[in-house]
């Protein structure tokens, strides 16, 4: 035998190191917890949060564990971003390219799959927003717009996703007729008041019986578990004791009375199901949708981030403090407590948080601060509901997203479409003025009195003659 493998020493050694690469890359594939070594290429900024849990995206075969399609459907795609693309009023859904007037359009992009614009694993070729077709893709379906449109006509199609102009998805802040109502409003509103939440109000609406203010000495937690007062007095000064929530409500398992030590989000779900569902959906929650994939921690991430805290895993408890839930705490002081690139630096200088000081000093009224949540995480009515979106990437890319919900209840459309397409002025958190004027709703205005719009005519006359009216000492 020995002599055998003497002579086939170089068959041998063959065999064990493909036995033996065979066994890892299979441990690696079903067992390992970490499929770098797996992936193709580098995922997105979007993905890689994810990238482990593979998946999340290559379900077109039917098996359990384990994939084996290198394709990945659109119905992948939706699962996450479908929500996402119904409320966008999505201007390029499937349906608009199975009508047959515009199938001619199929034969320059398949408009038909989400990966023709959006593949993973292919850095090259990846643009922002994940795009991984050229820029000037719209040329392939749009080429009249330069000959109908003499504002257009000395453009790029390269410059057709501009901060401001159009977007692929959503479009929902620059269609004409919303462009025209919000037409020469001043700079900043009269009023600039957030919409007050009451998840009190939400919670009782849903067929819950209202509850007693509870007292330090009502707290329900098991005696071994009461050894902490400042965790009594910190519960006790929350909206929770006041609308009843005991210790055993977030720490307790209903159908067994078991007491759970650290409750995660499924426990706050059950009264902030909506917030939750936000949270997962984001990039601070996405991996804990996964139920094999750990929560993020600052050392994941692809932005700046301080160098003291790289392996906090992110939760509720995260920004709002176990037992205080202080939602000052949470909205700037929290997100500061992990990133760290320009715009959150500058925040601080900012003439959006002279606001927000001002409001936690009682010398304005609440709401009308601006806090890292105000923009990140805006306040948007649900069934008559106003609920916070913690979803925290829902509209910082493109980011006039943030025109309708977030910039506009305090600033004129030109103003805001101004400030987000100038990116010195966004790095420096908006301290200072917009150094451009974008010219998008001029153009708007322009075609609007071309075809004799008269309340447009009307109000930029109005807008003529005060910008003439001399001004007094």
């Amino acid at each position: 035998m020995s002599s055998w493998i003497i002579r086939h020493k170089h068959l041998v050694l063959w065999l064990a190191v493909t036995g033996g690469l065979g066994w890892w890359l299979s441990w690696v594939l079903f067992e390992a917890e970490d499929k770098t070594v797996l992936l193709p290429g580098i995922t997105t900024d979007g993905h890689h949060q994810i990238e482990m849990e593979c998946h999340a995206c290559h379900t077109n075969e039917e098996k359990e564990n384990i994939f084996t399609s290198s394709g990945v459907t659109n119905e992948s795609c939706i699962a996450c971003h479908g929500e996402e693309l119904e409320q966008a009023s999505d201007s390029h859904p499937i349906r608009k390219f199975r009508n047959p007037e515009n199938a001619i359009f199929l034969e320059h992009i398949d408009a038909m799959n989400c990966i023709t614009c959006h593949r993973e694993h292919n850095e090259k070729i990846t643009n922002p927003m994940a795009v991984t077709v050229p820029g000037d893709y719209c040329a392939h379906c749009h080429e009249v717009t330069l000959e109908n449109l003499e504002s257009h006509r000395d453009l790029s199609f390269k410059s057709c996703a501009t901060a401001g102009c159009h977007n692929y998805h959503d479009n929902t802040a620059l269609a004409p007729s919303f462009l025209l109502k919000n037409y020469g409003k001043p700079e900043h509103l009269p009023e600039r008041i957030l919409p007050a939440t009451n998840p009190l109000t939400r919670w009782m609406d849903q067929g819950h019986e209202p509850r007693k203010p509870l007292r330090e000495k009502d707290a329900d937690a098991p005696v071994q578990h009461q050894t902490d007062s400042q965790i009594t007095a910190d519960w006790h000064s929350t909206a929770h004791a006041r609308a009843g929530i005991n210790c055993r409500d977030c720490h307790g398992v209903p159908a067994t009375g078991d007491w759970v030590t650290k409750p995660d989000h499924t426990s706050c779900a059950a009264c902030h199901e909506h917030e939750v569902d936000g949270f997962l959906q984001g990039k601070h929650g996405m991996r804990l949708a996964h139920k094999r994939l750990g929560p993020m921690t600052p050392a994941n991430a692809r932005l700046p981030m301080r160098p003291d805290a790289p392996h906090a895993g992110l939760s509720c408890n995260s920004c709002h403090e176990p037992h205080r839930y202080d939602r000052q705490f949470a909205a700037q002081e929290a997100c500061m407590k992990c990133h760290d690139d320009a715009h959150t630096r500058h925040y601080e200088n900012s003439p959006h948080h002279n606001l927000w000081k001002l409001e936690l000093t009682g010398d304005l009224p609440a709401g009308s601060g601006v806090s890292c949540a105000t923009c990140h995480l805006p306040r948007e009515e649900h069934g008559g509901a106003i609920i916070v979106n913690h979803n925290q990437n829902a509209n910082l890319r493109p980011n006039e997203k943030m025109l309708r919900n977030t910039c506009m209840t305090c600033h004129s459309q030109q103003f805001a479409m101004d400030a987000l397409a100038d990116p010195h002025l966004i790095e420096r958190n908006f301290t200072g003025r917009p150094t451009t004027r974008h010219p998008g709703i001029g153009w708007t205005v322009e075609s609007a009195i071309k075809r004799g719009d008269e309340d447009i005519i009307k109000l930029q006359r109005y807008l003529e003659s005060l910008s003439n009216t001399p001004q007094s000492n």
